[in-house]
């Protein structure tokens, strides 16, 4: 069977510190084209002798019509670079792509919809880039519009959308369009929880109909259930291709080694955006020598030191703790509190004789009027060691969590006596 995507000996090279396109002007846009010659007869193109790394190191593979393939990785492995590649939304420093079929792709948020147009408007764009005709677009209209539950705001422009807003529309618009190949990453990562389970099975569904989905995800229980082969991308190569059971399995054992602090000391590449960015991520309380082990019965601290650009701008953290496999184990919010511009830190703590024995990851996510402002996805690491057992219990106790729970025994109604 011919392949629909194929993907042959794709490399892709960015000088450090250099800024890609921005949104701007048309004036902006004639004055940089015009100015643009003069910089290169001049020598000077702004870039200077800045250090470039490789984001994608001879990346190959085919994907057959009506495959449905997972795309797994740390951040910064080059998951986000292949798939704007793969959109054409940059060009390969070496390689090529070839599709043979029209593409949606749901990338970050900021990607594919005009910001000055208004919902409608850009559900009309996305389906004229896509090829379809008016009445193809009207015919899913309300669909999408039902689907995205943002009816109330069609004609409002979407750079007054929230960033939840924002997603659900273009979730709701790529899904919809009938692309054969569609591209989707980590769109689980916005929307409260039931419209990500609205997503995970509106893509079920779009597989099953036998179009081409690429699937990026840091959700592995997500990639487990919709996608039969994978892909593990590490450091810009492709690390493991196959089922997917097994190649999660490889990725797990090499991503849920413990790191326990993490620093950027510069506010310009730490992750983040303009509006917040991390500075550090630690678990403390681990001892003196900070190599203490942690235990069922240990209370953990976990403290996020990250700097705001906004002035005091109202904003919450949400802890997002899963299993090594996958598993969601709770999500705990610190609510939304006036945070001053600059560096701040927030610090919370998780009880001993909670959690069970086993390895965690941990996920912390910056939250502004109700919405996802940046998310970072497997920041810290960690395992709980067990070290209280049940008598003669020797095998690892049941469930995810291990509560010391209070029991109260009481005699109801005291037997008689048969003397």
């Amino acid at each position: 069977m011919k392949a629909i995507v194929r993907v042959e000996n794709l490399f892709k090279q960015y000088r450090l510190g250099a800024k890609g396109p921005a949104y701007g002007t048309l004036r902006e846009s004639i004055v940089n084209a015009v100015r643009a010659p003069f910089r290169r007869l001049s020598g000077s193109n702004g870039t200077g002798n800045r250090e470039t790394i490789w984001a994608l190191e001879d990346v190959s593979f085919e994907v057959a019509p009506g495959e449905v393939v997972g795309i797994i990785g740390r951040n910064g492995a080059g998951k986000s670079t292949l798939f704007k590649t793969i959109a054409r939304i940059t060009e390969p420093t070496k390689g090529k792509v070839e599709l043979y079929g029209r593409l949606a792709s749901l990338l970050e948020v900021g990607t594919g919809f005009h910001p000055e147009l208004t919902g409608r408007e850009n559900i009309y764009l996305n389906g004229a880039i896509l090829g379809m005709r008016k009445a193809e677009i009207d015919r899913k209209f309300d669909e999408i519009t039902a689907f995205a539950e943002l009816e109330k705001f069609l004609d409002t422009p979407v750079k007054h959308y929230s960033s939840g807003m924002y997603m659900r529309l273009a979730f709701a618009v790529a899904s919809h369009l009938e692309p054969e190949i569609l591209l989707v990453d980590e769109v689980l990562a916005v929307g409260d929880a039931a419209f990500q389970k609205k997503c995970l099975g509106k893509m079920g569904a779009v597989a099953s109909e036998g179009r081409t989905v690429l699937f990026v995800s840091h959700n592995m229980a997500a990639i487990r259930s919709l996608c039969p082969r994978s892909i593990w991308l590490d450091n810009g190569q492709i690390a493991a291709t196959g089922k997917t059971e097994q190649v999660v399995l490889d990725y797990l054992e090499q991503a849920t080694r413990a790191v326990l602090d993490r620093v950027w000391e510069d506010p310009e590449t730490a992750p983040g955006n303009e509006a917040v960015r991390l500075r550090a991520a630690r678990i403390r309380g681990l001892g003196a020598n900070g190599r203490e082990a942690i235990t069922v019965e240990s209370q953990i601290e976990i403290e996020f030191d990250f700097w705001s650009f906004q002035t005091d701008a109202a904003l919450g953290l949400t802890l997002h703790l899963y299993t090594a496999e996958g598993i969601y184990v709770f999500a705990a919010g610190s609510g939304q509190k006036s945070r001053p511009r600059g560096l701040n830190r927030e610090t919370v703590k998780i009880p001993g004789r909670f959690l069970n024995e086993g390895t965690y990851v941990i996920t912390i996510q910056f939250v502004q009027d109700a919405s996802s402002l940046y998310l970072h996805p497997e920041v810290l690491v960690f395992e709980v060691l067990d070290t209280v057992r049940e008598e003669n219990w020797f095998g690892k106790w049941a469930g995810i969590v291990r509560p010391k729970l209070e029991w109260i025994a009481e005699t109801v109604v005291e037997a008689e006596s048969d003397h």
